[in-house]
């Protein structure tokens, strides 16, 4: 990751045009967004260049009109929500290209910014067309990438713009990277990795990438329910991919082999049925599990001894929840762990870096999203990087 250029490598940019790829794909009601996060993540790159004075162009994705004008998706319907954010009056332009764009710049005084109409609108944005980007880039001087949630798509506006202008990371983009690095580019070791979810077949990736780069793997949700299974658990009518445990051991081979060791639950909280607070509720070893209950999350043991492990640790990254965290008391596990990262890295014994849609929501239920090194918005992108594939938007800037 290292090489790429930050707004720190900019000179005198008064004047001049600055295309900056955001990422305003705003969850909606009602005609107004119901969280502006990402215009938050954004909002540091846009008013820095507008303080130096560019004139500063937004490209963003949003929603997926297949290449076809829908006016509910226009970047229009989030124009107001990123007013409120950035304080600043901002100019609609319907098109990304052209010379509506051009006589719009020419209006724009120095500091001022243009929104643009969704990329997505035009084939070309997704097919990477390299005719499609040089329409764009004709417009600027430079390009700042400050959407990392879509730097896993090589697209005209996250990768090609990058071949033709100067390209620099934006603020939010250059502390995803950095963080990223620190988790396991050059991480200080030992590192812990923690992965839930319900779904082995869904990081299957990820974990085999994982156990060749950190020293501890934390297996929790339904995914350890298959791993559990292929060490011959009964896991009762558990959520479980059969399957895929042959899978499950070849991994825990591989781990073997790179000197990573395995973390499973020995103890477990089940029920018969997956309600709130269930009468059927209990804890249990793992080899106690009856056929008609299934294990809804990691027992009070386990999570003590995990709490335990991550005290060892100087590098942690986190994607998934350990059980059915939206439904208490399945809740638990998730939010005690959590909350022994959030204590050790207030601490400043640990850096813990965690990302992923239900990983970002199961540590804002815990209370302390804010807690950690860094908490990643992104989703896709995440799980990619974690996976250990190249992004094409982050290779671009470091080319």
């Amino acid at each position: 990751m290292a090489g790429f250029k930050t707004l720190d490598d900019l000179g005198d940019i008064a004047g001049k045009v600055a295309l900056v790829r955001v990422d305003l794909n705003l969850p909606m009601n009602g005609g107004r967004a119901t969280d502006v996060t990402r215009v938050e993540a954004a909002k540091p790159t846009i008013l820095e260049l507008t303080r130096k004075g560019a004139k500063v162009l937004l490209l963003a994705h949003f929603g997926r009109p297949k290449g076809q004008r829908h006016s509910t998706l226009s970047t229009s319907m989030v124009q107001d929500d990123l007013e409120d954010v950035l304080g600043k009056e901002i100019m609609f332009i319907s098109e990304v290209a052209g010379p509506v764009v051009e006589q719009s710049i020419g209006i724009l005084s120095d500091g001022d910014i243009g929104l643009l109409d969704n990329v997505r609108f035009w084939q070309g944005e997704e097919a990477n067309d390299a005719d499609f980007a040089r329409g764009i880039a004709a417009h600027g001087d430079f390009y700042v990438n400050d959407a990392f949630s879509a730097a896993h798509r090589a697209h005209a506006t996250t990768e090609g713009l990058a071949r033709l202008l100067p390209a620099y990371a934006g603020r939010a983009m250059e502390a995803e990277l950095k963080a990223l690095d620190a988790a396991l580019g050059t991480p200080e070791q030992p590192v812990a990795a923690v992965v839930g979810g319900a779904k082995v077949s869904t990081k299957l990736d990820v974990l085999h990438n994982l156990v060749g780069k950190v020293q501890h793997l934390i297996i929790g949700g339904g995914m350890a329910n298959t791993f559990l299974a292929a060490r011959g658990v009964d896991v009762g009518k558990s959520l479980c991919e059969h399957d895929l445990t042959d899978t499950a051991n070849t991994i825990m081979d591989e781990a073997d082999h790179a000197g990573c060791t395995v973390h499973l639950p020995y103890d477990v909280v089940v029920a018969k049925e997956f309600a709130a607070n269930p009468a059927s509720l209990r804890t249990c070893n793992v080899h106690e599990v009856a056929e008609d209950e299934m294990i809804l999350d990691i027992g009070p043991q386990a999570v003590e001894a995990l709490g335990d492990v991550l005290k060892t640790c100087r590098t942690l990254v986190w994607n998934g929840p350990l059980g059915a965290f939206e439904t208490a008391p399945f809740d638990e596990a998730t939010v005690a762990l959590a909350r022994t990262a959030a204590a050790l890295t207030q601490d400043g014994s640990l850096v813990s870096v965690a990302g992923g849609g239900d990983t970002v929501a199961a540590l804002a239920h815990a209370g302390v999203k804010e807690d950690f090194t860094f908490v990643s918005t992104a989703g896709g992108a995440f799980l990619e990087w974690m996976e250990g594939k190249e992004l094409p938007g982050v290779a671009a800037l470091t080319a």
